[in-house]
């Protein structure tokens, strides 16, 4: 299938490292200003935008309310759970009535591979003007989640995109094979020139490094040396137990991030998660709870802003 038109915010690969920067920049300047409740000027204001998740969310499904409404847009959450998704509705029809109903925005978000060019190609064949944003997928990974993330170190560290991450090792811990916050994460920190290293479990790495990861680690230890920046996964409760064949337990005396074996990384190693946490399970309450160390709620504050600056982009620049 060829790549839908560039007005759509699909993943990280089809944007080019100009406009990787230019939001990662953008979404600092937004930053300052949210941290002193400043706001930009509302250049949304009149537009709709629809947030369809098909999935669970809290921080990415109130991040882009938040998001749009500090820009001036109007915003309607679909209840999904109660909705004609329940009737039988398919996605076409769902994404058509809402851009029937005058959506300048759907935020979409779903498990099934494909789902958003599905809505592209639906709203492209009626001509609707219609912004599809993936919000998560599992086929195309989680953009706007890499951008905070990368967001998030470059805030902490004080640096710009340009100056990049050339000199910083960050180790992502955990799921890696189905995590599509690995995927977009790895996609963007590459970029900006970090060194980049993958633990956990050898069922869930994947079975070769991806473009942009230097080494693939089942050791904990060894995946934390020398890190930087280590960013721990969610792994899902029921997995573990079919999956992996490890309990909570296992895993978190194997894989968790502690006190104890974050003393394999640098000794001012920063922690990152993107929610939400199994605390006790990949990582510790003493770890996530150190805000000396913790970037964790500085990613819940980057979320909003990241998912700023793509919606002005989208706004600006198409």
């Amino acid at each position: 299938m060829a790549p839908p038109p560039l007005r759509h915010f699909t993943d990280i690969a089809s944007l080019g490292q100009p406009t990787i920067f230019e939001l990662l920049d953008r979404s600092l300047v937004l930053r300052r200003q949210f941290d002193d409740r400043e706001y930009p000027a509302q250049t949304l204001v009149g537009k709709l935008q629809y947030n369809l998740f098909y999935e669970n969310s809290t921080r990415t499904n109130l991040s882009f309310e938040v998001a749009a409404k500090r820009l001036g847009a109007m915003v309607s959450m679909v209840p999904v759970a109660a909705s004609s998704v329940h009737k039988g509705e398919s996605l076409t029809d769902t994404v058509l009535t809402l851009a029937a109903q005058g959506a300048d925005i759907l935020v979409l978000r779903a498990t099934e591979p494909g789902t958003i060019y599905r809505a592209i190609a639906a709203v492209e064949a009626e001509g609707y003007p219609t912004h599809i944003i993936n919000a998560g997928e599992g086929a195309l990974g989680h953009p706007t989640q890499g951008l905070l993330d990368a967001g998030t170190v470059l805030h902490a560290l004080g640096r710009t995109a340009k100056e990049g991450l050339r000199d910083i090792t960050l180790t992502i811990a955990g799921d890696i094979l189905h995590s599509r916050v690995a995927a977009s994460a790895i996609e963007v920190f590459a970029q900006l020139g970090t060194t980049i290293k993958l633990v956990g479990p050898a069922s869930l790495l994947p079975p070769e490094a991806p473009k942009g990861v230097k080494t693939m680690h089942e050791d904990l230890e060894s995946g934390l040396h020398g890190a930087d920046i280590v960013m721990t996964l969610r792994i899902q409760k029921e997995r573990m137990q079919t999956g992996l064949g490890l309990s909570e337990a296992d895993y978190h005396h194997l894989f968790g991030v502690t006190l104890k074996t974050l003393k394999a990384a640098k000794p001012n190693a920063l922690v990152m998660h993107p929610g939400p946490m199994n605390r006790g399970v990949e990582i510790d309450d003493a770890v996530a709870d150190d805000m000396s160390r913790s970037l964790i709620r500085s990613q819940v504050t980057q979320g909003v802003v990241a998912r700023m600056a793509v919606l002005e982009w989208l706004h600006q620049h198409v």
